[in-house]
């Protein structure tokens, strides 16, 4: 296995995590700047108040975007195991 596998390697896993994760992350980030920014604009300081909305988005993101998900990580999978066996020379 040369050096130029692994880094392609590693850039592919990189990739495909970053594609997985980019969605919920960013929902979680647009709430919690609106929540925010709501506490901010009427002096609420409960810290306890992100919570609530950014597991329900988090949920609806994981519900709608979780076929893709799942589809993304299998075929990643396949990849790997596909290739595996030139891996091993």
């Amino acid at each position: 296995m040369t050096d130029a596998t692994v880094i392609a390697l590693a850039q592919d896993a990189l990739w495909t995590t970053l594609m997985i994760s980019a969605p919920i992350l960013i929902v979680s980030l647009v709430i919690g700047m609106l929540v925010s920014i709501f506490q901010a604009m009427t002096q609420i300081n409960e810290a306890t108040m992100t919570f609530v909305p950014k597991i329900l988005g988090v949920f609806a993101v994981a519900a709608f975007l979780g076929p893709w998900m799942i589809g993304t990580m299998v075929n990643y999978t396949a990849r790997m195991l596909a290739t595996l066996p030139t891996l091993a020379r």
